[in-house]
């Protein structure tokens, strides 16, 4: 007779309706309770092998799920007793159309045991595939990665198979950006001046504050006698409706200087609604109702087109402040505080931003550091190595060099374009490199007595008669003419160049 296992150790026997072998042991679940698990497989061998795993996890202490999850129910069971009460309910509106428009059409039934790092991998790879941007892949592992994070605490998974699949990075915000210039925002604030919601349009544009900071301003949070401003709120959409609640972070949460033109203005626009009470909100419908936040971005953008301004996101101005207060030379601490940010980095690495204004001023500074007015007149005039810059005006030119000259350097004169090629009393022409053409024929022809160069010579071995003569003048008109069209070439590149540089034609006529 054989032997029967001691209690705990398991049973392995095989069914008579399928022949399939069947293992099952008595575990420990997560809530406390008994619960016999059974594991199946084609061989003995097979579900010894599960049936050891799951002798090692009791061992281990490693309680066994209450309930057998579909991927599906289970981030349903997250989203309802996690992510609801104790997220902002943007943050639950996010993740549950995450979850709700891809995540449970295409991986919901899956066992959540059986989700693999290869099946996550494919799965996220179809979705780049059929034109999803690399951000929402990544917001879909997010979502899945938050879910099994949890999943683990519950000890209802050993291992997040999310944080071990890859996705690609975004590169950057695609194409350059560049916010308002000064110029732009004070037109827009022209345009924008007999707009009903001008002084919310005013304050976006001078403090760079968050758009539901905006509209979430109260009146009691404007302090006309100490002038100050106090953002704590903000408004927002959620679950459908326009909320008021906390601001984005614990950062958001600060004091700013009143600007007086903003106060007074404020004050006005106050005298205008009386009937609003201090803990109402200072900008409103007509009905006093929260402005709801993307009319107020689409009001923005209506003024913009309106009016032919370039167009920028609503957001973007914040990226405007953050770079003209840079710009102006504010400590880095302080651009975090008034922008509300958490940490400088991202004021740092995703707010600011250099102009090419910025830039020219900066390697001018370079320039004149290490580039006095003396050094570049000596590199004109003996290397040549700064290629001058000719404008034709009508006999004469005159010749800029592009090297820096904001202390006052004086440029030499050259002689016009028109006279570069001129034949002068010794029958010789002189090109602008200051080689005489006589010495480049002699380069090539040796003089008239017979001497040849090295090159002539090469030319002129095993070329018979007055055909090699002939041969040879026709490659030496060639290659003059060769280059004075690269030297032409030459000259107008620089000349473009400069006027594109400066940002009109230079007038140097002396």
């Amino acid at each position: 007779m054989a032997r029967r296992n001691s209690n705990g150790e398991g049973s392995v026997y095989q069914r008579k309706s399928d022949k399939r072998w069947v293992s099952s042991i008595w575990v420990e679940t997560a809530s406390g309770k008994s619960k016999r698990v059974y594991v199946y497989g084609k061989t003995r061998a097979e579900v010894h092998t599960k049936l050891t795993e799951l002798k090692t996890k009791k061992d281990r202490g490693i309680s066994t799920a209450d309930k057998n999850w579909l991927l599906g129910d289970y981030l349903d069971h997250w989203l309802t007793e996690v992510i609801k009460p104790n997220q902002k309910p943007t943050t639950y509106d996010l993740y549950e159309s995450n979850v709700r428009l891809y995540l449970k059409p295409d991986l919901g039934k899956m066992p959540l045991v059986k989700l693999t790092v290869p099946s996550l991998q494919r799965y996220l790879n179809h979705q780049l595939e059929t034109g999803h941007s690399v951000r929402k892949v990544q917001t879909l592992r997010e979502v899945v990665s938050s879910a099994l994070t949890r999943a683990m605490r519950e000890e209802v998974l050993t291992r997040n198979v999310a944080k071990l699949v890859e996705v690609r990075s975004v590169q950057g915000r695609g194409k350059h950006f560049e916010p308002w210039t000064p110029a732009e925002a004070r037109q827009f604030l022209e345009v924008a001046l007999q707009h009903q919601w001008f002084p919310a349009f005013l304050i976006s544009v001078l403090y760079g504050m968050r758009r539901g900071e905006v509209l979430g301003l109260r009146w009691r949070d404007i302090d006309f006698v100490n002038m100050e401003l106090h953002i704590d709120q903000q408004v927002f959409r959620a679950g459908g409706i326009v909320q008021i609640g906390p601001v984005k972070t614990k950062a958001g949460e600060r004091d700013l200087p009143l600007l007086e033109v903003v106060g007074q203005l404020l004050l006005r626009w106050k005298k205008q609604n009386g009937s609003a009470l201090d803990d109402g909100l200072a900008f409103t419908t007509s009905t006093g109702q929260p402005i709801e936040p993307q009319n107020y971005t689409r009001a923005f953008q209506r003024l913009c087109a309106r009016y032919q301004i370039r167009r920028i996101r609503l957001h973007d101005l914040r990226h405007g402040v953050a770079t003209l207060l840079k710009d102006l030379g504010v400590p880095d601490k302080d651009v975090q505080l008034i922008m509300g940010h958490s940490n400088i980095s991202i004021t740092q690495k995703i707010y600011q931003h250099a102009g090419m204004d910025s830039r020219r001023t900066a390697l001018n500074q370079v320039g004149d550091a290490l580039l006095s007015s003396e050094v570049l007149i000596s590199m004109a005039d003996d290397s040549k190595s700064l290629s001058p810059a000719v404008r034709t005006d009508g006999n004469e030119s005159s010749v800029v060099s592009r090297g820096s000259c904001q202390n006052g350097c004086q440029t030499p004169a050259t002689p016009s374009l028109t006279r570069h090629f001129k034949s002068g009393s010794q029958g010789k022409s002189k090109p602008a490199t200051g080689v005489t053409v006589a010495g480049l024929l002699d380069d090539f022809l040796g003089d008239l007595t017979g001497n040849r160069t090295r090159i002539a010579r090469m030319k002129t071995r095993n070329t018979p008669g007055l055909g090699g003569m002939q041969q040879r003048a026709t490659e030496v008109d060639e290659i003059l003419q060769a280059r004075r069209r690269t030297w032409l070439l030459g000259v107008v590149a620089v000349s473009a160049a400069v006027k594109d540089t400066r940002g009109e034609e230079p007038d140097l006529a002396a």
